[in-house]
């Protein structure tokens, strides 16, 4: 793992000439672990609702709930971009924006991210000029589930294809470092990447963004009771977590029965 410290700039830059990858923390231990790996850009998913809280879907974090999870990770001190989602409702103005914004910075974030395009335009710009960098976020929106109805493929048609273009280019202009692209048509990933000059990092839109993002869980298959349809688990961590826990369950219960025995 490189000692440099990763910034927005970093990432920025790595456009066209590396893949970007990022994945979720939640914790210290997990922040460690990726940032030793190499990983350049972790984030302090809201998606922690679901896979560390129970809840069936991103609405139901708080600012608060995300201000202790920020804490937890920045406390491993990685040298990647530590970047934290503004959970629901909490960025409805440019300025309710910016002073949460800047409760993520406090509790150690050093990047914040947002959903949205056109509609939180001025919400970004203000973030951006309060000197916190700002990581879009367009595609399916997990925060919008209830007014769509679940999760739903973006870019299908044309109409679809224009919004996200205008949105891509709205969230540039405003000022953020980078591009969150999740579950958008590959055909539109892909002109968005090569229309703008920011990175977009893709999470079921296809390999044709400048990077690649995932939820940790998904990837360790450490949460089984649901694995997205364009996750392929590296390793089947529940099965090895159960068959750790049985092993040493058995261990302790015959260490107790050698003791009965032979005293």
């Amino acid at each position: 793992m490189s000692s440099k410290k990763i910034t927005p700039e970093t990432i920025r830059k790595m456009k066209g000439l590396q893949c970007i990858a990022a994945l979720t923390v939640y914790d210290y231990p997990m922040t460690r672990l990726l940032d030793e790996a190499g990983v350049p850009l972790l984030l302090v998913g809201d998606s922690l609702g679901m896979v560390m809280l129970g809840f069936p879907d991103t609405t139901h974090v708080t600012m608060d709930h995300m201000e202790h999870h920020v804490s937890a990770a920045a406390r491993a001190h990685p040298n990647a971009l530590l970047t934290a989602d503004l959970p629901y409702h909490s960025y409805e103005t440019p300025a309710q924006a910016v002073i949460n914004a800047k409760r993520l910075i406090n509790a150690g974030a050093e990047a914040v991210k947002a959903e949205g395009g056109r509609r939180i335009a001025p919400q970004i710009k203000a973030i951006v000029d309060s000197g916190i960098p700002f990581c879009g976020h367009l595609g399916m929106l997990p925060q919008s589930i209830l007014e769509e109805g679940g999760y739903k493929i973006k870019g299908r048609n044309e109409s679809e294809r224009t919004d996200l273009l205008a949105d891509a280019e709205a969230v540039e202009s405003a000022g953020a470092f980078a591009l969150i692209l999740e579950l958008v048509t590959p055909a539109v990933a892909s002109e968005i990447t090569t229309s703008r000059s920011i990175p977009t990092i893709g999470i079921g839109s296809g390999v044709e963004c400048d990077g690649q993002i995932l939820v940790t869980h998904d990837l360790l298959g450490t949460f089984p009771w649901f694995t997205p349809k364009f996750v392929k688990p590296r390793m089947l961590g529940s099965v090895l977590m159960r068959e750790a826990v049985a092993g040493w369950l058995d261990s302790i219960q015959n260490t107790k029965l050698s003791c009965k025995k032979n005293g």
